[in-house]
């Protein structure tokens, strides 16, 4: 179980030469992996032949068009949450205390939200803790996995089976108020300047305090050890996240 974590933890970062050389063995994990469905293993396959094979220069274009400069598709879990609001901080120093606390270190550099090192973390956890994590977000991945399955990029596919592995299926509210947000053309700079001075994530009156607070609660509970049991000693996963100087 852990190895998948880490697995679709590595096909969501940024595309580079160590990626293209680590395809196979990603291939050979998802093959062992009989919680996600066939049919998404071979969307999954798809993506890492598309990475193993294409041209490093297109592919780490495509990736900052995606993900880095279409909101609506950040891979910052919180930015989906919080938007701008002050909870984001607070969610953040939570967050980055889970880690810590389960083993996790990670630098000043790199924000705790990222999705590639939520999944890093969840690698480490118990399967039924990770699950539990992972159910967390689920709302986020599914409307992403709808937004890239719209765009046509085979990175639905990673988000896909995130949701499937979460222990929970997503709240249909929740997820169709992601989609109604604007989810602009990432050529289009107008409309991107505009989407990123939105305010926060609202989720319909009344919801948008209890969804920010779910996910806020349940990491601050994360952050208490288990009866008895003594603090661990800090592990970095094998697949780790140097945040690259990229475009």
């Amino acid at each position: 179980m852990a190895n998948i974590f880490k697995a679709l933890s590595a096909l969501l970062t940024y595309p580079a030469k160590e990626l293209q050389e680590a395809a196979g063995a990603i291939s050979e994990t998802l093959d062992h992996e009989s919680a996600i469905p066939a049919a998404i293993r071979r969307q999954l396959h798809d993506l890492i032949e598309e990475i193993a094979t294409g041209d490093l220069y297109d592919l780490q274009e495509r990736y900052v068009l995606l993900f880095d400069r279409t909101r609506s598709l950040s891979l910052h879990l919180f930015e989906h949450v919080h938007g701008e609001s002050r909870d984001r901080g607070q969610a953040m120093v939570d967050l980055q205390n889970l880690y810590a606390e389960g083993g996790l270190e990670i630098s000043a550099a790199e924000l705790p939200d990222f999705v590639p090192l939520f999944l890093e973390f969840l690698a480490t956890q118990p399967k039924t803790r990770a699950y539990e994590l992972l159910s967390q977000p689920v709302h986020i991945f599914s409307a992403m996995a709808e937004r890239l399955r719209k765009r046509q990029s085979s990175y639905d596919s990673v988000f896909r089976a995130l949701a499937v592995l979460a222990s929970v299926k997503p709240q249909d509210d929740e997820v169709s108020a992601l989609l109604s947000l604007p989810d602009p053309d990432p050529l289009d700079l107008a409309a991107l300047d505009a989407a990123w001075e939105d305010e926060a994530v609202r989720f319909g009156p009344g919801a948008a305090d209890s969804c920010k607070d779910d996910i806020a609660t349940s990491l601050r509970a994360a952050r208490r050890p288990a009866p008895g049991m003594p603090a661990q000693a800090p592990k970095r996963p094998i697949i780790t996240h140097t945040p690259s100087n990229r475009a």
